[in-house]
């Protein structure tokens, strides 16, 4: 039988004051963390994380870059964390998955006095910390057609197809 695995996605997303994007979830109430959720069956991870922050908060994002890969063993949980623009929207919480959603201005030297779980802060980090990002492509098979690529140097590779065409 092949493993399952469960993948999350998250997004450090900043305000134009510098302010980073932190959510207080129900089942996870004693922690701060970035937006995010789960990825549906068949859902690319960058229209993963658009789509959970907009029904998380209400606002609009758009992924950037990869700034880390996490595993967590004891859940089977592979949780990809994205750096995000703010494009719109007025922050508004759902209630039925979040508790509450603030700005604020996020440091190494303060992320303890939000994000509590050492593994959540670690991938917070990273995040705060990034320079740049890795690479990202989303394909769809049969045939074979690259659907979204992150980049951080904008390239685009040429793609060909299985035939060489």
């Amino acid at each position: 039988m092949p493993p399952k695995h469960q993948i999350s996605v998250s997004a450090l997303i900043e305000n134009n004051k510098g302010e980073v994007l932190l959510v207080k979830t129900h089942w996870r109430s004693d922690t701060w963390e970035f937006p995010g959720g789960n990825v549906e069956e068949g859902e690319s991870l960058d229209d993963a994380i658009t789509r959970e922050v907009l029904e998380e908060t209400g606002i609009l994002i758009r992924p950037i870059g990869v700034t880390g890969v996490y595993y967590k063993e004891t859940s089977n949980l592979l949780s990809v964390v994205f750096k995000a623009e703010l494009i719109d929207g007025q922050l508004k919480i759902q209630p039925e998955e979040i508790m509450e959603a603030m700005f604020v201005r996020l440091t190494v030297s303060n992320i303890e006095q939000y994000i509590t779980r050492p593994h959540m802060k670690s991938r917070s980090l990273d995040a705060i910390r990034s320079k740049g990002f890795v690479p990202y492509e989303f394909w769809k098979t049969k045939p074979f057609q690259r659907i979204s690529r992150l980049d951080p140097h904008g390239v685009q590779p040429e793609v060909k197809q299985a035939n060489g065409k």
